[in-house]
């Protein structure tokens, strides 16, 4: 049996709400549209990449997204001692190389555990705290604003790449 990207129902977004539970609320629907734009697709399908010689592909973008989040809210705001997934100081790209399409259920689900565990690492966390990276000070706020930034251009990227799949598009 091939295993296709289950169907995932967006979170309401919050209209009128506290700072924080604002900033969840976008962060959970960008999520769940990255996760929305790949449903129903094979693994083959979802490591086509967009057209040459970019290697732009859904899979890619569902890995990149939890690199990402786990870089941000883990490794650099937290300092937890979390090694990278897929990437590496030799291999910056590896992330979007490499794909293997009978792997695309386990890495959803990779995607799936992170975002749950960046949720659960910064829960208690002021949006004011901060942290020290190669660039200067950050809070956990920017970061917030970061990622949801982050999969808003990637979430179009993903619209594209799902059009050229099979002429779906969505919002």
């Amino acid at each position: 049996m091939t295993w296709t990207a289950p169907s995932v129902e967006r979170r309401e977004l919050p209209t009128v709400a506290g700072e924080r539970e604002m900033l969840q609320g976008w962060l959970d629907f960008h999520r769940d549209t990255l996760l929305t734009k790949c449903t129903g697709l094979t693994g083959d399908q979802l490591v086509q990449a967009s057209s040459a010689p970019s290697n732009l592909t859904l899979l890619g973008l569902v890995r990149h997204m939890t690199e990402v989040e786990r870089a941000w809210f883990r490794q650099r705001f937290l300092g937890e001692p979390v090694g990278d997934l897929y990437f590496s100081e030799a291999r910056p790209d590896a992330d979007f190389e490499d794909l293997d399409p009978s792997a695309a259920e386990a890495q959803f689900a990779a995607f799936r555990a992170e975002t749950e565990a960046c949720d659960k690492a910064v829960a208690d966390r002021g949006l004011d705290e901060t942290f020290t990276g190669p660039r200067g000070a950050r809070s956990l706020r920017w970061i917030y604003v970061h990622m949801i930034e982050e999969y808003a251009r990637h979430n179009g990227h993903a619209d594209l790449l799902r059009e050229r799949i099979d002429g779906v598009t969505g919002d």
